[in-house]
């Protein structure tokens, strides 16, 4: 990941400053926080839980549940 100077980030803040002008900053800074929220929340869901065992209960049990239809079934 790059690392900016202090140098750089006053005039990144600058430039935009200038482009959107203060009444839309605070209205892009929600909408960025927003954005970053929901990716984080989106890639939580895809890699799942941390803890091992909370990933083999819902295997277990999905097996019970296929081994219960099977029963039913015959």
């Amino acid at each position: 990941m790059p690392h900016f100077s202090a140098s750089t980030i006053l005039l990144l803040l600058i430039t935009a400053l200038v482009l959107f002008g203060p009444s839309k900053l605070p209205e892009l800074g929600r909408a960025f926080g927003k954005t970053l929220k929901e990716f984080k929340n989106g890639t939580k869901e895809l890699l799942g839980p941390d803890d091992p065992q909370s990933q083999a209960q819902p295997l277990a049990q999905a097996r019970k549940e296929s081994s219960a239809d099977d029963v039913n079934r015959r």
